[in-house]
């Protein structure tokens, strides 16, 4: 996006933490995949107004080649755009739904979730306050921690910190969280290998 001339060397007025959310998505994809295996293809939802949105798709599709699963890209920028991506992805016969990382979707999570309970569709999201309002699971970087980097950096700046001497720091901490009453409710039994490594799991 052009704010910092490089992630160790900000150069200017700007810097902070990245969530780092949309180089995630092989990752959530491998986990949706052993959460579900035979789900194919599989729907990337974007918000086509996102900039990360073409790297993110492209991240997700490299990575269902290696998987042998099938992807599919569907977009959605506005409230209204919502409903007719989930007739897109229902007519084009998706069997779960990566939901990309876009503040939008967050927003709408509530809407998301139930269109995918009401057609028994697994979703992956990218934190925990979307499983939390029904979606299956999530996987990204622990936001409180992001925060808390955050506010150390502000502290810095205001002791006098040149931003552009200060690195823009990455995630150190990533979650992956199961929503048990959704996967009951779709009538999955999750791995318990999935189940072992989750960092939170909601019952």
């Amino acid at each position: 996006m052009g704010l910092v001339a490089s992630l160790n060397r900000p150069g200017g007025n700007a810097t902070g933490v990245s969530v780092f959310t949309a180089r995630l998505g092989s990752k959530r994809l491998g986990l949706l995949h052993e959460m579900v295996a035979s789900a194919s293809p599989i729907a990337i939802l974007v918000n086509p107004t996102n900039p990360d949105t073409e790297d993110e798709a492209k991240d997700i599709q490299e990575a269902a080649q290696g998987l042998g699963v099938q992807v599919f890209v569907v977009r959605a920028g506005k409230a209204d755009d919502v409903d007719a991506a989930f007739t897109t992805l229902v007519q084009r016969e998706a069997r779960a739904v990566i939901v990309g990382s876009d503040t939008f979707f967050t927003s709408r999570r509530g809407q998301i979730s139930l269109l995918a309970a009401r057609r028994s569709l697994p979703t992956m999201w990218v934190t925990r306050i979307e499983v939390e309002a029904g979606g299956l699971m999530s996987y990204g970087a622990n936001i409180p921690d992001v925060y808390r980097q955050a506010g150390v950096y502000a502290g810095q700046v205001l002791k006098g910190a040149k931003p552009a001497n200060l690195p823009v720091q990455l995630p150190t901490k990533f979650d992956l969280v199961i929503n048990l009453q959704t996967a009951k409710a779709l009538g999955l039994d999750v791995p318990s290998t999935l189940l072992a490594r989750a960092d939170e799991v909601i019952e």
